[in-house]
């Protein structure tokens, strides 16, 4: 939110998003083992450490789809400025302005960002301005009937990792881990997939140096606790292509340090089938072929560690299905994405999807009961034409009822397109998450779990 974010409207406008108002904060109280990052929400309500709601540096404000996001807070440094990120974050207005298609012709960011789903106290960040193309109003149906058959992976993003500003923060207080609950509650649904999102900076503090000890074994309760239930893993690096703020693919943060880092979390869990590696969340504001090298670089350093499992490539400009085709940030995801290479021929391209006016998930209203099929057309298409695998990492809507008929519209139609759809996520869960919009987290309580509204419009698709 992402969260995606991501993703944004049928003609991919990139606007400036700013998140104002507080959201609800969860109350809930973490410890330092890895238990207790996989402890009962249920058992946390009364605990005396408050987890905000996710505060978003701009990695998260702004992205091409606009949501509003939990925390993607990537600026950790005054400078450079905090590039713009995509998922939708809680309490959030957005304001864009379009303009001609930008030429991208410099990898540093351009774009300051602030903005926070549920702000930090103590913590400051820039406000993200970005600038539009105009978004198309009608997308083309798929080029070939597809054959119905619901697809395998099914679920939802579990966010809480990557929120927070502060680098490396405090669990608990900046930032929380998905829990045992979450992951069993979700499971017992019939959900099939879990995303779940961390930070870069957190996991790895220093280009090319080891994992932080203790996020890291509180990242990997997460994760051998659903690959236990069964359930896939999408590991999720929520950076937006960057690291502490710089772009992969500079001076500053090289291909070969993110190849560095994929190396060591892909070999951490070669051996695990049920882990499926997500290369980064929304890349954008960087020319689409920087994006692709650093892409392969990263795959090549997976394969290195002997790791088999597939691989999620998302497309730069947020990733946004709708505008894959699109060309105002310079080469088209269409084209460019076409140079991803790996050698075991396992890898899924990602789009997200929203299908408010901004198509970044920015507002609760849906433009129709359709724009969920029209927006993935493009992306569809594409897969299908060039014998790709595809996969549909974020998308929502608000509750009322023109989104709740779209939503179950949408999901028919991604479950329809089994020949080369992998699978699609809800944004957004997650132990932090308050009154979010589009939150999927059940209330814990003493006498088992209530459903989120948005469940019941999942639960005849799963």
């Amino acid at each position: 939110m992402n969260a995606s974010r991501s993703a944004r409207l049928p003609g991919a406008p990139l606007g400036l998003l700013i998140l104002a108002g507080a959201s609800a904060l969860a109350a809930c109280s973490l410890g330092g083992s890895a238990d207790d990052a996989m402890s009962d929400p249920a058992s946390l309500a009364g605990g005396s450490v408050t987890v905000p709601a996710p505060e978003d540096t701009g990695l998260d404000l702004q992205r091409r789809r606009f949501h509003w996001r939990r925390g993607d807070h990537m600026a950790l440094d005054a400078s450079p400025p905090v590039p713009p990120a995509s998922e939708p974050a809680p309490t959030t207005t957005a304001t864009g302005t379009p303009s001609p298609a930008p030429t991208v012709t410099a990898p540093a960011p351009t774009t300051t960002a602030t903005g926070t789903p549920a702000p930090l106290p103590t913590v400051t960040a820039p406000v993200p301005t970005a600038t539009t193309p105009p978004v198309p109003t009608t997308a083309p149906a798929p080029t070939t009937p597809a054959p119905t058959r619901l697809v395998p992976y099914r679920g939802v993003n579990l966010a809480g990792a990557e929120f927070g500003g502060t680098i490396p923060g405090t669990e608990g207080s900046d930032y929380a881990f998905p829990t045992k609950a979450e992951v069993d509650y979700f499971a017992a649904k019939g959900m099939t997939a879990f995303r779940v999102g961390f930070l870069w900076e957190r996991l790895q503090p220093a280009l090319y140096g080891d994992f932080a000890a203790t996020y890291a074994s509180h990242l990997d309760a997460v994760v051998t606790y659903a690959a236990s239930r069964g359930v896939k893993v999408i590991l999720n690096p929520h950076n937006f292509a960057r690291y502490r703020g710089q772009l992969v693919g500079t001076t500053a943060v090289p291909n070969a340090a993110f190849a560095d880092f994929w190396r060591r979390l892909s070999g951490k869990y070669a051996t695990n089938a049920n882990v499926l590696f997500n290369l980064v969340n929304e890349p954008n504001t960087m020319p689409t072929e920087q994006w692709v090298s650093a892409a392969n670089a990263a795959i090549v350093a997976i394969r290195g560690a002997g790791a088999h499992q597939t691989v999620i490539v998302p497309g730069n400009a947020w990733t946004g299905a709708h505008s894959w085709n699109d060309t105002w940030y310079g080469t088209s995801n269409a084209v460019a994405m076409l140079s991803v290479v790996d050698p075991e021929n396992n890898v899924w391209f990602e789009a997200h999807q929203y299908l408010d006016s901004t198509a970044g998930g920015s507002e609760a209203t849906c433009v129709s009961t359709t724009a969920g099929r029209e927006r993935l057309a493009p992306f569809i298409n594409w897969l299908r034409a060039n014998k790709k695998k595809g996969f549909i990492g974020e998308f929502a809507g608000g509750n009322n009822a023109t989104c709740k008929t779209a939503i179950s519209d949408m999901i028919s139609f991604m479950n329809a397109q089994g020949d080369v759809l992998m699978g699609w996520l809800w944004w957004a869960a997650g132990p932090a998450w308050g009154s979010y919009t589009f939150t999927l987290e059940p209330k814990f309580g003493t006498s088992g779990a209530t459903d989120s509204p948005f469940m019941a419009w999942l639960t005849p698709h799963l």
